[in-house]
């Protein structure tokens, strides 16, 4: 049996130049491209979109690993770092960040516990 999931989001302009209208579902959030492209800078930037999208999943799904192995994570924090050099580009074509750290903070189990869950998490 196959465990397909789709995802469907959506954007658009609004009146404000480089400010962008998000939805997901029935929610939506604002976007605001960075200062530096001439755009409000104010909400969240498109890559720390990216980034909060891979760091809830860190959180949500190291909790889903750790009721799957009978682990008493009482608690868990995510924080993720990126950096782009755009003067420097990887690839012709797509802006891509140079370096992404992630770190995971996690309360009430073991070192190797931790260390199991995030193992677990770098997998899928």
């Amino acid at each position: 049996m196959a465990d397909t999931r789709t995802y469907e989001v959506g954007a658009q302009s609004t009146q404000t130049f480089g400010r962008v209208l998000c939805s997901a579902r029935d929610h939506y959030f604002i976007v605001d491209g960075p200062a530096q492209n001439g755009c409000p800078g104010e909400a969240i930037t498109p890559a720390e979109v990216f980034l909060s999208g891979v760091a809830a999943c860190g959180v949500e799904l190291v909790q889903v690993l750790a009721k799957q192995n009978n682990i008493g994570l009482e608690q868990i924090a995510v924080r993720i770092s990126g950096m782009m050099d755009r003067s420097k580009a990887i690839h012709p074509k797509y802006t891509l960040f140079h370096e992404v750290n992630v770190d995971f903070r996690m309360k009430g189990v073991a070192q190797n516990d931790a260390a199991k869950l995030v193992e677990l998490f770098q997998a899928r």
